[in-house]
């Protein structure tokens, strides 16, 4: 590495679970967070954050971007921290944030794609190679424990992820029905850690849920990408919405409200957004509906994201 050499990606944010698919389904959605790393003649690692929760993070190499970006350079075998001080060179890290943090839509999933791709790009010229994304999947993934939001982020669109084991991850892209249109509601001042919301879910399933658990998942593949009308099925959920409803009861009242209209509306993640799959001819009147019951609630409509973490700037 050279004083001066840059890079930026970009990485959308994500759903997870979609309803039943639960640790295994994602969406990347187009709301995104903005990275980039310069190399400077300066040893040592400086931080710029800007965005949400910009005031709250760490601005050193705790920080969760930073983490990944270590561990990129690392397994391409680049210096860090005080070896790379010992070449006079040091690392400003710049990080823009969109995504809602501890919402349910992929934030700490996102800085551990973008900076594991951050540290790819700079080692690669500026560019990431399909095994590149395929290390920044595999690492994210672990480092998760659950690959279903980092794997949108990685690859956009929706994704299927399993780990055959604890150290590999593998993932399927499929093109979402251009007739979707995902509509995410989020509630003014309420944050959840996923921590918090996988704690209360029981250790063992009965049997005729997983039964319908698994019905549901794999009607959700085909109502994503040929048949919308299927969706309000599709998303029906028997593991962890319904059980984890004491620790966000205003947003499953929301799912239950919209779902009772006809609309596929379910937890996004570990929530407490809301996430609508609506038909592209009905989601204005789904943002209309919530607007009309006066509850301070924020709509967006990010759109799938058909890309995940891409390059911004080639590296100068």
């Amino acid at each position: 590495m050279r004083a001066g050499e840059r890079v930026a990606v970009s990485v959308p944010a994500s759903s997870a679970n979609l309803g039943p698919g639960f640790d295994a389904v994602g969406l990347g959605l187009e709301l995104r967070d903005a990275y980039a790393v310069q190399v400077t003649s300066s040893p040592g690692l400086d931080l710029a954050l800007a965005g949400e929760g910009a005031d709250e993070l760490p601005t050193d190499a705790t920080h969760l971007v930073a983490r990944a970006l270590h561990t990129a350079l690392e397994v391409c075998g680049e210096p860090w921290g005080e070896e790379l001080g010992e070449q006079g060179l040091g690392l400003h890290l710049e990080c823009r944030n969109a995504i809602p943090m501890s919402a349910g839509l992929g934030s700490s999933a996102a800085a551990l794609v973008g900076g594991l791709a951050l540290g790819f790009a700079l080692t690669r010229g500026g560019a990431l190679t399909d095994a590149d994304l395929t290390l920044v999947n595999t690492h994210a993934g672990i480092a998760e424990g659950h690959p279903d939001n980092s794997s949108a982020s990685v690859y956009g669109g929706m994704t299927l992820s399993w780990m055959p084991s604890p150290r590999a991850v593998r993932t399927a892209r499929v093109t979402v029905h251009e007739g979707i249109e995902p509509v995410v509601l989020l509630p003014q001042a309420t944050r959840l850690s996923t921590s918090t919301a996988r704690g209360v879910l029981p250790a063992v399933v009965a049997r005729a849920d997983a039964v319908e658990q698994a019905a549901r998942a794999a009607l959700l593949t085909h109502a994503m990408t040929s048949d919308p009308t299927l969706l309000l099925d599709a998303t029906a959920d028997r593991l962890h919405q319904e059980q984890r409803r004491e620790v966000y009861p205003e947003s499953m009242g929301v799912v239950d409200e919209l779902r009772s209209l006809g609309h596929a509306a379910t937890i996004s993640g570990a929530g407490p957004a809301v996430l609508v799959l609506a038909r592209r001819e009905v989601a204005e009147a789904v943002v209309t509906e919530v607007r009309s019951w006066g509850r301070t609630w924020r709509v967006l409509r990010p759109g799938v994201a058909a890309e995940g973490v891409r390059v911004e700037i080639p590296r100068s």
